[in-house]
């Protein structure tokens, strides 16, 4: 018996000793966090960064349409379902979002198109999609860049005529959307 007490107790130290390593390693995908003050209000997103090449093996990933598939809901990013927070309500492409704390989506089609899913539930793992929490979805221009991104990145910009401009950058590809400041 008390033999058996001393394994479960040693066991159980090894477990604890164990995921405190664990959860001080570095993650494969990296959180970030982009942002603006857009007009008066502060617009910020927080997501993680995965690559282009594969953390097992080094091989670069096709992205969109392999790793991204088309025609299905993606979390943006990695990790954590990727979030926005606007101080005041914002309008993307006549859609209102209102402030507070919302949650991201994209869905890429293979002819290049996506649209860019703003949603209620927040606090979920990335691959939790609700569709009846959603608050908008939109069109996202899609451009053609040069210098290939390894790593996702998304930015918030102020545009100097007024309003924003939320990007997602990855691989070879820039998708984009234009948003303004309600008043």
């Amino acid at each position: 018996m008390l033999r058996s007490r001393y394994l479960l107790t040693s066991l159980f130290c090894l477990a604890v000793s164990a995921s405190a390593v664990f959860a001080q390693a570095p993650r494969v995908s990296p959180p970030d966090v982009a942002g603006a003050v857009v007009d008066g209000n502060r617009v910020t997103i927080y997501y993680s960064r995965p690559k282009t090449k594969d953390p097992q093996t080094g091989a670069v990933r096709k992205i969109w349409g392999g790793l991204v598939p088309y025609g299905k809901v993606w979390r943006v990013g990695a990790n954590e379902a990727t979030l926005i927070v606007t101080q005041g309500p914002i309008e993307l492409a006549g859609k209102t979002i209102p402030a507070g704390a919302h949650t991201l989506f994209v869905i890429p089609a293979e002819d290049g198109t996506a649209q860019l899913i703003v949603n209620n539930q927040i606090g979920q793992w990335g691959l939790t999609y609700d569709e009846k929490q959603d608050v908008a979805r939109v069109a996202l221009k899609k451009e053609d860049i040069t210098a290939p991104v390894d790593q996702f990145t998304m930015a918030v910009q102020r545009v100097p005529a007024g309003g924003g401009v939320i990007k997602l950058m990855w691989e070879n590809t820039q998708f984009s959307v234009p948003f303004t400041v309600k008043k």
